[in-house]
């Protein structure tokens, strides 16, 4: 009885080598991109980009990473998880590397869609890798442990990245980030990666498999919050600046330990409780953040509306993917995350060109009612579902 437990305990443990690894690579290739995710839109500018040109660089991106997630989830299974790993880390960490010899906005176009590519390879699979580490009963608590390897780096890497930007060139910045992504190449090839079943030859014959279907509503609600994200990562830097609200790197710092703060309980309660447990106190929390960002008259506010999206986006994302997750089948996990990542791509991508458009039309203020208006749509949508779920359980 004693072997029988010590052996079940020992199949329910999440700290193994391999979940460590995989957490470590992660945050260091998050350094090395959040380095670059407000600095990019102040190097559009030194190379006489407008505000619209900023919204459609950082669109590309994500619009790139969008369009290779189907694949990638379709080559964790059939090529397995390290080669699409590695193979995705080392295509971002030559496109970043190329930022530091780039002079023209029509070459940084170019290398921000191949950027999206290696995004969209390395982010797909690492989430389906880290699935595969956790113990299936701890999954919420596993995928909120893991994103804190993320978070941590969100911590640091935007305050970092305009810290350096007021003391070294954007050649010498993009260097350093790029570096950091091959410390994560190295540490991936560390990694004991899950053996992929060959999909069946019916599996391969099917046409326009671009999406996991159990997936898709976990996904949507995200595309909804996930456009928020397009607008403080593009314009909040110039926003403050023109509201003359110092602090900024002390918003991405308060974001980011708010953010490990709700993912420390909010994964146990998901496990518990549920998605309902933590969608609604989240997105609720979100939509203040973007209120408080509306009106901006202060740095107290701009910290105030830090914590609030943090605490919210905390919670919020790591239950929902855990829940896009859990409902695929075993051989569909790598679609399922690819699915969820295409849908977060396409918030991003969608809220950061829209909201170009916003801010040279009505002003920058604007930006933000109109995210708070798109979590307002995620909340009616949540609520729908619960209701019609409830009308018609699935048997």
């Amino acid at each position: 009885m004693e072997n029988t437990g010590a052996k079940a305990s020992s199949t329910e443990r999440i700290w193994t080598k391999d979940f460590i690894f995989i957490c470590f690579a992660n945050f260091f290739i998050f350094l090395g991109f959040q380095m670059t995710l407000p600095t990019i839109p102040l190097f559009v500018q030194d190379l006489g980009g407008s505000d619209q040109m900023i919204g459609i660089i950082t669109g590309v991106f994500t619009f790139s990473a969008l369009l290779v997630r189907p694949n990638a989830g379709h080559a964790l299974e059939s090529l397995g998880r390290k080669f699409v790993y590695l193979l995705g880390l080392a295509i971002f960490v030559l496109s970043v590397g190329s930022f530091a010899f780039i002079t023209s906005v029509v070459f940084l176009f170019l290398m921000r869609f191949v950027q999206g590519v290696g995004w969209g390879y390395s982010t797909t699979a690492t989430g389906t890798i880290a699935t595969d580490l956790i113990p299936p009963k701890r999954r919420g608590e596993g995928m909120g442990y893991f994103g804190l390897s993320g978070n941590l780096a969100l911590a640091f890497g935007p305050s970092l990245g305009l810290f350096l930007y007021g003391y070294i060139s954007f050649t010498w910045l993009f260097l350093i980030a790029a570096s950091l992504g091959i410390v994560a190449l190295l540490l991936a090839t560390q990694i004991n990666y899950k053996k992929v079943e060959k999909p069946s030859e019916t599996e391969n014959k099917k046409k326009f498999d671009i999406f996991e279907k159990s997936a898709i509503e976990p996904s949507l609600l995200l595309f909804f919050i996930t456009t928020t994200f397009g607008g403080i990562a593009s314009f909040l830097p110039l926003y403050t600046a023109q509201q003359n609200v110092a602090g900024i790197e002390w918003y991405f710092l308060l974001f980011a330990f708010f953010l490990m703060i709700s993912r420390a309980f909010a994964g146990r309660l998901y496990d518990r409780y549920g998605h309902i447990s933590v969608f609604l106190p989240g997105t609720v929390s979100i939509l203040i953040a973007m209120l408080l960002l509306v009106w901006l008259p202060n740095s107290f506010i701009l910290f105030v509306a830090a914590s609030m999206y943090g605490l919210g986006f905390g919670a919020v994302q790591p239950a929902l993917q855990a829940w896009a997750v859990d409902k695929a089948a075993v051989n569909r996990k790598g679609m399922a995350n690819a699915t969820f990542f295409s849908f977060f791509d396409l918030g991003v991508g969608t809220g950061a060109i829209a909201f170009g458009q916003i801010a040279f039309l009505l002003g920058y203020s604007y930006i933000y009612l109109a995210s708070a208006i798109s979590i307002v749509f995620s909340i009616t949508l949540y609520i729908y579902l619960l209701i019609y779920h409830k009308k018609h359980p699935v048997r």
